[in-house]
């Protein structure tokens, strides 16, 4: 998995209002995410071999607000940034001086940002959730129903009820895991804050299919 790719499926796992679900473990990671409006803060970000050797770590700030609104920066060690308006996305690198643009997957086995930023009604249609504690932490494990995914497996962990880490598999088992910082819930964002000019001169690439 690339780091841009990963940068795109992580950014794109944070936006949905859920509705009840079977399981115990969907029933409670449902209470724990409906309540989220808006959630800011920094992070650290680790890409993980299979053998767990560190290929990358970066470091960041994100933001999102439902429905399907996300904006995802990396500030070192190179910056980049993934952005949707709830319509498209956009993959900004600055290095490259290059924008991808797409349309936004509305699935949420292909857009796992979709579980705190859009709707979650098909949360259990898509994946078995599995739920675990140990002392002030719970942690939900999401495998997807689906072979079509861009991920074999999704975990949240959560202290204090506030998200705190993220770490996804893909399909050779490496690993993409996520330190959340400053964490702030339900204050208000501007809607500028996802929106984004393309800078003059950026070899924009258009994959709205």
């Amino acid at each position: 998995m690339t780091v841009k790719k990963s940068l795109a499926m992580l950014a794109m796992t944070l936006a949905i209002p859920l509705s009840a679900l079977a399981s115990e473990g969907a029933e409670r990671l449902t209470r724990l995410l409906e309540p989220l409006q808006t959630y800011q803060s920094s992070f650290e970000q680790q890409i993980l071999d299979g053998g767990g050797q560190r290929l990358q770590e970066t470091r960041g700030k994100m933001w999102l607000s439902r429905p399907g609104k996300f904006r995802w920066e990396v500030d070192a060690p190179y910056r980049q940034v993934v952005i949707s308006d709830g319509e498209e996305v956009i993959l900004y690198d600055p290095d490259l001086e290059q924008a991808t643009v797409q349309a936004l997957d509305m699935r949420v086995t292909h857009t796992p940002a979709l579980l705190l930023s859009g709707s979650s009604s098909e949360l259990t249609d898509s994946y078995d959730v599995t739920r675990s504690q140990q002392g002030g932490s719970e942690s939900f494990v999401l495998t997807p129903k689906d072979p079509d995914t861009l991920f074999e497996q999704l975990e949240m962990t959560f202290r204090g009820e506030r998200l705190r880490a993220l770490q996804m598999t893909d399909s050779i088992g490496q690993r993409t895991a996520i330190t959340f910082n400053d964490v702030r819930m339900n204050e208000s964002l501007d809607d500028d804050v996802f929106d984004f000019a393309i800078p003059e001169g950026t070899d924009v690439i258009r994959d709205t299919q």
